[in-house]
Order: structure tokens, then C-alpha cells, then sequence
């Protein structure tokens, strides 16, 4: 890893203007995270060093500094490679150093690259490097006439002394990196991708229908239509090419001409014709597949990057929906033949009771189900049913409301919860650690029941692959998109805080500046010793020394511990300036803390000093206003709408409420609770133009939305939030069907009449048709 001072402020220089801050700023951050400190520490407790940079900045910081260094790390090699050759001069180490792509070295580096025995190199072998040169130089030649000198053993006649002149000529043409760089720059321009269906796949390949013949420019291809097409391609369904000039009649193509004109090759003489073959020959024997290999690599690079955004954003969505907070819930997991398992967990999460009844089918037993679930409700006070959304979830809901119906208040609320990624946790190690005696089946009704309670504490369990909320996830580079779902955990984990004493090993985990064997360590002490009394008995833990407490010790809260500020986001490093903050009020600081008015009277310039500056001073404030407070938005849910179980229950013109399970750039998916998501597309989300899905909605959020069209066979429903239907159509865009995700809906109100007039929303087929692939 580069380290040294020089190293830093170049990369800090590179990456400055890119996240909008100064180098000096950019360097600092790179200074700290090079010294092992966490984004979310940075951002909170580093703010005098770092100028303020905020985790958007730092995550963006910290993921082109991979980048840099990589590209670094490949400069070097290149380097090597060309002085081990003799070649290196000071002319290409000035451009390679100048480089700031990885494309462009490697355009540098093609000519000096190792590679097998090519044509040119037998040529040149011949004898022929002399007559490729002469016909280059001097135009007024006729190539046929002066070939007939360079006639050998192993040149046997003229068309095989110019075909070796051809073949050099094409090569330098080829690995000539300026012009390589310009021809793509045209390519990105004006290149359109196309794709057709491989004939007799039509039926097998009915879901990417719409791009049996599809064609659209390269530069504007939406991430999730470039993702469709090239799962089409690898599922050899469709073909997809990159094209460019392919409609210009001209006798020279551009892309051909900008060849010549870097070589000045005209139509003057014999010389110039034949250099023109050349030419030709060169674009469509070397460059115009090696270009059309690098803007579909770049193709499908820009595509992952935005799915990745999607999965991310959605995902920070996910693990800050707001908690229904510590109230003793029961999960139900439905299952029709297998039974519905059922699991009781106190107000922390503690496994109470379980079990599993068979109110369908084969027994249909559901007065005994009701029966049971009641006595349970009864027995441990449960005040919150969740209820997985999965096969079953319905008819479990209108069992469980017919119980409800008939107990006395006050009663429990029902709620629908997303299980998406339960069975991953039940059989997962993490499961098996904290229920070993536990059938597998039931450690997916605690893992609902609980992500109820608190989303956030429960989904750090999974796997964030797992949770699926992404657009095409399984088609993305894999490491890069854990990567930043980690990252996206790390942040969300670190926004809220987490309790020492009640949280398990996976949640400590996701702290700053913890490992697994670190969260585990401190869970064995816990179990050991007691409670946590303060931050400080951390340094008694097995491995847990002074660089990881300074790292983690913010994020932890202490609630009624012997320390006050324990329970709030101050740093124990700074308890000294929040202490003088309270001497100056005179006050005691458990009356202190909450006390807005107070608190807002005070001038935080008067607590700055040479270590705290003013960002922290304020953010001390801030936090002793309303300690420990909770980024995360009030709890809220609704019910779903009785009689429309089945997406043979839909009709046009329907209202109805949902909830937001994803969101992509080019719509919302939204659960209304028929076992299949809708799609609002982009261009239905508002009366007004939205580019982006997120500009308007999140997952989470509880939505109306008018059914604007149903496809029964292909599983699809077109849904709109617009208030105002002036029959415009929408935009046209590719999509398909969502899988289940979970949410909460509310009761819908059926409106009468025709429906609106639009496209019809089966239109968006197959992009989405694979897109959300959860599995």
C-alpha cells in the first residue's frame, strides 16, 4: 500500500476535485484511513482533521483510492515489463505516468505488451519492415512494382511481399495508443448497441422479448436494459453487438478515415490507394473488435456500477426502516401443507415459546391454530404479530384477524414483514450459534418476529447478498457489490448505535473498528462478568486495546449506566469538553441532557479548544440535546386489503395502498399484497418529469397506487401514483416481473370507471422480467 507522504498528496490531489473538498482534506482522510480508522469514525469523530468531509465523501474517498492505487500498482508493473525490454524512454515513462485510466495505459503499454508470435513479427522476420516503410514514406511509389525487390526464399511472389507489408503497417496502425484513444471516444459517441434473438430461441427466450430486435445508442443505455441484454446474450437467447458508422453510406467510413488522417493518406496515387486498403483492412480485422470488446466491458462496468448504487440505496433503506421497538412479538413463517411455525420473543428479542399449527390444508385445523396462537398472545402479553410475507401469508393474516376479531382489548397488531433472506439466516452458522437446539424451520419465525422489533439488529445477521432488494444482483461483479453492501451496513449499523449490553456478536460485528472475534470476545466477558456499568470496562476485554476502544466506543450506548454520557453519541475522549459544557450551566448533567433550551443558549465558540474544534463542540451540543436519539423514522404500518389475496383479485382503476419494496432508477416495485410486486415506472411516480424512481420514493415507504394494467400469464401489474391521469403515455421502458419482497399495505378504496388511458404497462417486460433476481 502506498504510504509515503509524496504518494499521498498526489492521490489526494487526483481525488480532491472529485468529492468536492481540498487536498489537504483528501490527504488527511487518506492519513487515517491508511492508519486503519473507519469511515463511520472519521466522519463523526475526525471531522477538525478532515475539513468536515462527510461518510458520502469518505465512502467515495476510499473507494477511488482502491482505484488509484490499483491503477498505480499496474503503472509500476508496465514499467518493469518495458525497461526489462530496453525500451523504456523517457518520452513513454512521462506518458505513462500521465495516464489516469487503466484503458490508457493499457493503450501505452499494447505495442511493448508480450504477446504470442503475431503476422507482423513474421513478416518483419522476412525482411519486409523496410517495403512497409517505404510505401509509407514515399506515396508517389507503386507498392506491386517496388515489392517484387523484397521476392525471397520465403517471400515466394508480390501479393505475399505486400500482405507482410499490410500486416506490419495494420499492427503499428493498431498500437497506435492516441489514435486508439480517439477512435473510442468516437465509438462512446456514436456507437449503438444492438441485440437480436438467436433464431429458434424465441419461445425458450420469451422474457427478453422485447430485445429480440432492439436497438439503442451505447451512450444512453439505461443500466437495467444493458444488464437484460447481456443475461440474454450469456443465456445464449440474444446476440448483441456494438456498431458504429453502420448507417453512413459514405465510401469511407469515418471511423476509416480518421485512421488515414492520422497517417496522411489521401487518394493521390497507387501508394495512397493501397495505404487505404490498409486502413480498412486495419479497422475491420483489429480495431473494430478490440474497441467493441472495451465499450462492452465499459458497457457492462457502468451498468454494475448503477445496479450496485440501486442494491445499496435500497439496502440502506432496508436496515433503517423505522423499529416497532421492544414489545414482546410473535413471527409467524405461513406455510400451507408444512404448518404455520410460530415463535413468542420478549421486548430484547429473548425466544420465548414456540411452535407450529395447521390451520390449511391437509387438517385444516384452524380453530385449534386460533386457539394456540391465543393462548400464546395471552400467556407471554404480546402487543405485535409479525407476519411473514411469503406462500400463505395472506390466508395466515385472515386467520389471525379472525382471532383478533373475537379477543378482548387490547389487542395486538398485525403486521406484514418482509422474510426475505430468513431461510438464509436459519441456516446459517449465526442460527445454528444461537438456537443449536432449535429446529430450522422455527429459527425463521424468531428472525421475522424480531426484524419487526428492530430491522436493523435482526438483517445484520444475513448476509447482504441475501437480503435481496437489488436490480440484477447475481449478474454484478460479486466482490465489488459486497463490497459496497458491507460499507452500506457498516454506515446504517454506525447511524444508529447499538446497545452493549443487549446487542449479539453479529451486531457488535458492524461497529467501527470491531472484528467477529472481537464481537464475540465481548459477548463471552457480557456473558461472564455482567452488564457493561461504562465504555471504559471495554479495555477489560481479551484483545480489545486502546486503538480498537477509540475506534468503537462511540458507537456504543450504555442506557443507565454509571456514566451519563454512556448513553449518548459523545466520545469518551471528549467527556472533558461536554463536562465543561455542563459546569457552565451550572446544572447536574442528567438534568442537563434533553434540555433544548438550555442547551441552544450557549455559545459553542466558548468551549473550543487545541484539540475539540468547533464541528465537534457543536456536535457534543447537539447530542446532549437529545442523547442516544435514533436516526431512524417513526414506526408505522397498515393493513392490506380484504378480498384482493390474488393478482386475479386486481382490476384497472383500482386505488389501493402499498408499501415501496424496491426501487430502481427507472421505477418502484410496490407489494399491495397478491404475492407479486407491481411496478410503478418512473414516468407514473408524479405529475411532473422524474429522471430518478429515488427522487420521489424509497423502499419503506407506504404509497397509493392506482392498478393501471394486469398480465395474469406473465405475472406482471402496472401500477401508477399519479394524482392527475391526463392519458399522456408513458415513456417506454423495459421491465418484467418482480419477485415477492415484504412490506406493509394499506386497506384500499376500489374506484369505478374505465381505466386510464396509457400504454399498457406490460411494455416494461423483459428488463425486469430478470430484474430484482432474488434467490
Amino acid at each position: 500500500m502506498t504510504t509515503n507522504t509524496a504518494d499521498v498528496q498526489r492521490i489526494a490531489a487526483i481525488i480532491a476535485g472529485e468529492i468536492g473538498a481540498k487536498p489537504a482534506q483528501a490527504a488527511a482522510a487518506i492519513g487515517l484511513l491508511d492508519e486503519g480508522a473507519t469511515v463511520p469514525f472519521i466522519a463523526r469523530y475526525r471531522k477538525e482533521v478532515t475539513g468536515g468531509l462527510d461518510d458520502t465523501q469518505l465512502r467515495l474517498l476510499a473507494e477511488r483510492l482502491i482505484y488509484v492505487r490499483e491503477l498505480d500498482a499496474r503503472r509500476d508493473a508496465i514499467l518493469e515489463s518495458i525497461r526489462s525490454q530496453g525500451k523504456l524512454t523517457d518520452e513513454l515513462t512521462a506518458s505513462l505516468t500521465a495516464a489516469t485510466t487503466k484503458a490508457e495505459l493499457e493503450d501505452i503499454y499494447l505495442p511493448y505488451k508480450p504477446k504470442r508470435r503475431t503476422r507482423a513479427e513474421i513478416a518483419r522476420e522476412r525482411g519486409l519492415g523496410p517495403l512497409a516503410e517505404a510505401i509509407l514514406a514515399d506515396r508517389s511509389v507503386v507498392p506491386a512494382d517496388i515489392a517484387t525487390s523484397y521476392i525471397t526464399d520465403d517471400v515466394p511472389d508480390v501479393k505475399t511481399a505486400l500482405e507482410g507489408a499490410r500486416d506490419i503497417l495494420s499492427e503499428s496502425f493498431a498500437e497506435n495508443a492516441d489514435l486508439v484513444g480517439r477512435l473510442r471516444t468516437y465509438m462512446k459517441e456514436k456507437a449503438f448497441l444492438r441485440s437480436k434473438v438467436v433464431e429458434g430461441k424465441e419461445e425458450a427466450g420469451a422474457k427478453f422479448s422485447d430485445y429480440f430486435d432492439h436497438t439503442e445508442r451505447w451512450a444512453t443505455a439505461p443500466s437495467h436494459r444493458a444488464l437484460a441484454m447481456l443475461r440474454g446474450r450469456n443465456e445464449e437467447v440474444l446476440t448483441v453487438d456494438i456498431e458504429v458508422d453502420a448507417d453512413d453510406t459514405s465510401p469511407v467510413k469515418p471511423v476509416e478515415q480518421m485512421i488515414a488522417d492520422t497517417y496522411n493518406i489521401g487518394r493521390q496515387g497507387a501508394a495512397d490507394s493501397w495505404l487505404m486498403g490498409v486502413v480498412g483492412w486495419t479497422w475491420r480485422v483489429k480495431l473494430a473488435f478490440s474497441l467493441s470488446l472495451d465499450l462492452m466491458r465499459e458497457l457492462r462496468e457502468n451498468a454494475e456500477d448503477e445496479a450496485i448504487k440501486v442494491f445499496a440505496r435500497n439496502l440502506k433503506d432496508l436496515l433503517l426502516a423505522a423499529p416497532a421497538g421492544s414489545r414482546a412479538t410473535m413471527g409467524l413463517d405461513p406455510g400451507i401443507r408444512t404448518g404455520v411455525k410460530v415463535a413468542v420473543v420478549d421486548q430484547t428479542g429473548k425466544l420465548l415459546n414456540t411452535s407450529t399449527v395447521y390451520p390449511f390444508q391437509p387438517r385444516n385445523d384452524a380453530l385449534g391454530a386460533q386457539a394456540e396462537l391465543a393462548k400464546l398472545i395471552m400467556l407471554h402479553k404480546v402487543e405485535l404479530i409479525a407476519i411473514g410475507n411469503g406462500t400463505g401469508s395472506r390466508e395466515t393474516e385472515r386467520l389471525v384477524a379472525e382471532m383478533l376479531a373475537r379477543m378482548p382489548s387490547p389487542k395486538p397488531l398485525k403486521v406484514i414483514v418482509s422474510e426475505a433472506g430468513a431461510s438464509v439466516y436459519s441456516a446459517s452458522e449465526t442460527a445454528a450459534a444461537e438456537f443449536p437446539n432449535l429446529d430450522v424451520s422455527l429459527r425463521g419465525a424468531v428472525s421475522i418476529a424480531r426484524r419487526l422489533q428492530d430491522p436493523l439488529a435482526e438483517l445484520v445477521k444475513i448476509e447482504p447478498k441475501s437480503i435481496g432488494v437489488g436490480q440484477y444482483q447475481h449478474d454484478v461483479d460479486q466482490y465489488r457489490l459486497g463490497r459496497s453492501l458491507e460499507a452500506v451496513v457498516e454506515d446504517a449499523v454506525n447511524a444508529v448505535g447499538v446497545d452493549l449490553n443487549t446487542a449479539s456478536a453479529a451486531l457488535l460485528a458492524r461497529v467501527s473498528g470491531l472484528s467477529k472475534s472481537l464481537a464475540e470476545a465481548i459477548v463471552a466477558h457480557r456473558d461472564a462478568t455482567g452488564p457493561f456499568g461504562s465504555r471504559k470496562d471495554l479495555l477489560k476485554v481479551t484483545r480489545l486495546g486502546q486503538r480498537t476502544f477509540e475506534q468503537c466506543a462511540g458507537f456504543l450506548r450504555i442506557p443507565n449506566g454509571t456514566e451519563p454520557l454512556d448513553a449518548s453519541a459523545v466520545h469518551p475522549e471528549a467527556y472533558g469538553v461536554a463536562r465543561k459544557i455542563v459546569e457552565s450551566c451550572g446544572r447536574d448533567l442528567r438534568t442537563l441532557m434533553g434540555d433544548s433550551a438550555a442547551l441552544k443558549a450557549l455559545d459553542p465558540r466558548a468551549f473550543v479548544d487545541e484539540r475539540f474544534g468547533l464541528p465537534t463542540v457543536r456536535d457534543i451540543i447537539a447530542e446532549l440535546e437529545k442523547p442516544g436519539r435514533d436516526p431512524r423514522p417513526e414506526f408505522k404500518t397498515a393493513t392490506f386489503a380484504d378480498g384482493i389475496d390474488d393478482i386475479k383479485d386486481l382490476k384497472p382503476g383500482m386505488m389501493l395502498e402499498g408499501t415501496v419494496t424496491n426501487v430502481a432508477a427507472f421505477g418502484a416495485f410496490v407489494d399491495i399484497g397478491v404475492h407479486q410486486d407491481g411496478l410503478v415506472h418512473v414516468s407514473q411516480l408524479a405529475d411532473r418529469f422524474i429522471k430518478d424512481a429515488h427522487e420521489v420514493v424509497k423502499a419503506g415507504d407506504v404509497v397509493k397506487v392506482r392498478v393501471v394494467e394486469v398480465d395474469i400469464k406473465r405475472k406482471r401489474i402496472g401500477l401508477s401514483m399519479r394524482k392527475h391521469d391526463d392519458g399522456s403515455a408513458p415513456r417506454s421502458e423495459q421491465r418484467g416481473t418482480a419477485p415477492k419482497s415484504g412490506s406493509f399495505s394499506s386497506r384500499p378504496q376500489e374506484k369505478r370507471g374505465a381505466p386510464p388511458k396509457s400504454e399498457p404497462q406490460g411494455a416494461l417486460a423483459a428488463a425486469l422480467a430478470a430484474a430484482m433476481n432474488r434467490k
